[in-house]
């Protein structure tokens, strides 16, 4: 009785064929994970933006917003504070967090931008 084998030529195309599609799935991979950073990003400038307009409202220590929305943001992310009405009747605050890049080739996503307006103690 003769035994069946496999085929030659087959041997390897399963490596070949993983080897061809790696690059596809890691560049999937690291657009979903900057849809994250850009997502992170647009939360803690909410976040900064809360904190300094709260620190602003207060008349006494209205001049450390900047460090107030600064310190609730995390250290890795930079923040800015664009043009503020402080105190009147209300203050507003706008802070602006620069979205980084995760993907090698690309760069430049831009900010993230959130504007809050507490009223003045």
């Amino acid at each position: 009785m003769r035994e069946r084998t496999r085929p030659r030529g087959d041997a390897g195309v399963t490596a070949v064929e993983f080897a061809g599609w790696l690059p596809l799935l890691i560049l999937v991979a690291l657009a979903g994970l900057q849809l994250g950073v850009a997502g992170y990003a647009a939360q803690q400038a909410g976040s900064a933006a809360r904190a300094a307009a709260r620190t602003a409202a207060q008349e006494e220590i209205a001049d450390t917003y900047q460090d107030a929305g600064r310190a609730a943001v995390s250290d890795w992310l930079d923040v800015s504070f664009g043009p503020d009405s402080l105190c009147g009747d209300e203050a507003t605050v706008t802070a602006n967090v620069g979205v980084p890049s995760v993907l090698p080739f690309l760069d430049g996503f831009g900010d993230a931008s959130r504007t809050v307006t507490m009223p003045c103690d």
